[in-house]
């Protein structure tokens, strides 16, 4: 079952050069999940990053990750991404999955699917089912909701359950996501698949008031400084934990 907040504290592309308390380590990460869990997220999106503190994939630190957040926040749910940024390849994300066997992870459906490999996809994903490790999909737009869609017919990806993030806007500046975005891809997802279990997250200044939005409406969010840096009125958040508060407050 989906978390009703889930924080997404860093990210694949942003470094501390974009704010300081965007946490880099693993170390860093555990603190910053404990500190949102306390504010009420229940739920860690996660995304390592290699001794550069470069977005990495890398089994053995997603492993130590997992190791730690049992230790020290036990409660919060930890999903990994296996987000190519421009690095990884189809393959390399596979093998993450196969390796791992994480409980929980994020896939964006266009990305494990772009080489045209629909039989190792589909191995993986029914895996992924088998050994009970639950998959997020990741849509970006209609064409990746028409492609899941198509996927779950044609069998690549097993049909229940069906979890999906829908993502509105993107890293670009210039594509930051509209309130008034929201209610139509909802009803494009629900046309498609009446069944999905949703969620949301928004990239730029209106993330506020659009995962407020969803909340109402019963619908979980992922909210955090791998979308969005500032507080609703414009400043600079504190903390990741702030973020999480601020969509929480009741109004």
């Amino acid at each position: 079952m989906l978390p009703r907040v889930m924080v997404a504290p860093n990210g694949a592309r942003r470094s501390k050069a974009d704010h300081p308390e965007l946490p880099v380590s693993v170390p860093e990460t555990v603190v910053a999940a404990r500190a949102c869990y306390e504010a009420g997220a229940k739920g860690l999106h996660a995304h390592i990053r290699d001794r550069n503190g470069q977005h990495s994939l890398d089994a053995r630190k997603y492993a130590e990750l997992l190791a730690c957040m049992k230790s020290e926040v036990p409660h919060m749910i930890v999903q990994i991404t296996t987000e190519s940024a421009g690095i990884y390849s189809p393959v390399e994300q596979r093998d993450l999955l196969e390796r791992l066997r994480p409980p929980f992870a994020s896939v964006a459906i266009r990305e494990m699917l772009s080489d045209g490999d629909r039989v190792s996809a589909s191995r993986v994903y029914q895996s992924a089912a088998d050994t009970g490790s639950s998959i997020q999909h990741i849509l970006y737009d209609e064409l990746d909701l028409a492609l899941l869609a198509r996927s779950i017919e044609n069998g690549t990806v097993p049909s229940e359950p069906v979890q999906v993030l829908l993502v509105l806007g993107a890293y670009d500046f210039q594509k930051q996501a509209c309130p008034d975005d929201l209610q139509p891809r909802l009803r494009q997802v629900r046309r498609r698949l009446p069944d999905a279990h949703l969620a949301v997250c928004a990239f730029g200044v209106h993330e506020t008031l659009i995962l407020k939005a969803a909340l109402k409406q019963g619908i979980s969010v992922r909210v955090g400084f791998e979308n969005n840096l500032h507080s609703i009125d414009g400043s600079l958040a504190k903390d990741n934990a702030a973020r999480v508060r601020e969509i929480l407050a009741t109004d």
